[in-house]
């Protein structure tokens, strides 16, 4: 679809100037479909996007910031991203050769964070890790990194392309020129795979700063639901609710009025960091998102079920754990063991 873009907030239609980022030249939503009211709707940042579009904009936004994802990061939490993943971390002690699968883990972060812990703290070099990611881009900054660490070339760890809300299927994966020869900046790495992932086939599912990018959060929950045996684990790091109200509003400001500021100064890209500040405000408070989890089958932690096999205790309310007041927070579930079924997603 060609023509001006345009961007839709509530009821004003706004034109931006053209050359402004990937989201000014890519985004291009018909007034036409805004009054079709057969067709479903869903956020995109502050916008209102057709349903079916969503994924792009996200892949769009994933494929400009690829590059620059840590230091991203590094922006919109002030460096603290990393004291929260060791804690995630930490609190899931991953050990006893299971098999995880990491979400939206392209850049291979969380991964490799989850073997060390297993190598280092229970001498556990069996544990593997699949870490799938949607963006192509992302996969191949997860495979540079991985290329400089001792888990290259080992079974322990594999980057798959792969869509969180539709698990057990393959998606066409892109032809990928290599270098000629390999230097660190571009070494030459193996292609991309894309392979459905089994029922009942993982021991811990881990998404860390993505589900709230995904268009069906409910359908993300279901395909973990299925993904994990009995008695597997869910996890998820995501940027909450900040408790404290001065501090949210303090938080607030910094993000909309700093952030994106920043994305523009040193990755040339506003419009990418824009969204990722909106996408955190649209992101459901730590109860409701709890409770999601709950409605997907999952026991949530407290339970005497949930103790017996294995599921850690969360400081704090116990369904979840807000880490720097909220800013970052902790979710878990496991499936039971004694009352398992999956159900398809309706």
């Amino acid at each position: 679809m060609r023509g001006a873009p345009t961007l839709f907030r509530g009821a004003r239609l706004l034109a931006p100037q053209a050359g402004r980022g990937w989201m000014a030249r890519s985004l291009h939503v018909s007034a036409s479909v805004q009054q079709d009211n057969e067709r479903r709707t869903t956020h995109f940042g502050f916008q209102t996007v057709d349903e079916t579009l969503k994924e792009g904009l996200v892949h769009g936004v994933f494929s400009s910031v690829a590059s620059s994802y840590d230091l991203m990061n590094d922006a919109m939490s002030l460096g603290i991203h990393r004291l929260w993943k060791n804690r995630f971390v930490e609190l899931l002690d991953p050990r006893g050769g299971i098999h995880c699968l990491d979400v939206a883990g392209g850049t291979g972060d969380i991964a490799l964070r989850l073997l060390d812990h297993a190598r280092t703290k229970h001498l556990d070099r069996e544990t593997r890790v699949t870490v799938l990611d949607i963006n192509p881009s992302m996969l191949i900054e997860g495979q540079k990194r991985v290329k400089e660490s001792m888990y290259w070339n080992t079974p322990q760890i594999r980057f798959q392309l792969g869509n969180a809300e539709m698990l057990n299927e393959v998606m066409p994966v892109p032809e990928r020129r290599n270098p000629p020869a390999s230097t660190r900046r571009n070494p030459i790495l193996p292609p991309l795979v894309s392979e459905p992932i089994a029922s009942e086939s993982m021991d811990l599912y881990t998404i860390a700063f993505g589900i709230r990018n995904c268009t069906h959060i409910d359908r993300v929950l279901a395909e973990a639901y299925r993904v994990l045996k009995p008695g597997g684990i869910f996890a998820c790091l995501e940027f909450g609710k900040v408790s404290l109200p001065l501090l949210a509003q303090a938080y607030r400001q910094y993000s909309f009025h700093v952030i994106p500021p920043i994305g523009e100064l040193l990755v040339g890209d506003r419009d990418s960091y824009q969204y990722l500040v909106e996408s955190i405000e649209r992101f459901p408070k730590q109860a409701d998102f709890a409770r999601m989890v709950a409605e997907a089958g999952f026991l949530l932690p407290g339970s005497a079920e949930a103790a017996s096999m294995g599921l850690p205790r969360l400081a704090g309310s116990g369904a979840w754990e807000d880490l720097t007041f909220g800013i970052a927070t902790i979710w878990t579930g496991c499936v039971s063991t004694t009352n398992h079924s999956i159900k398809p997603f309706a």
